[in-house]
């Protein structure tokens, strides 16, 4: 299994480097609308996949668990910011909710 530290390192590398390439070689070129949105989606589709990977956890077993503290944490922040519109505020009161969550419903 990978870490999930050197996953988001090379996920962040290969984006930033895919944007730069894009870029130098689209320079002086008009860009295609498609090609436009499909380069307009990825961060978003690498941060989809990072935050999927922590809610659904595969055991030992083979089985797929879910994480209910990292998934009401995620929902809190996704409510807040479509509420408020603030992105730290609203990553905040995601983190609140997870950990009241963890400890509320796991605690030992």
């Amino acid at each position: 299994m990978i870490n999930p530290w050197i996953l988001i390192i090379l996920l962040s590398i290969s984006t930033f480097v895919s944007r730069i390439l894009g870029v130098e070689m689209m320079a002086k070129r008009e860009v295609n609308p498609t090609l436009q949105l499909y380069f307009s989606y990825v961060p978003i589709a690498i941060m989809a996949a990072l935050i999927m990977k922590q809610i659904i956890i595969p055991t030992t077993s083979g089985q797929l668990i879910i994480s209910f503290p990292v998934l009401f944490g995620a929902l809190a922040t996704g409510i807040s910011i479509k509420v408020s519109k603030l992105f730290l505020p609203s990553v905040i009161i995601g983190m609140i909710v997870g950990l009241l969550v963890r400890n509320l419903f796991y605690s030992s």
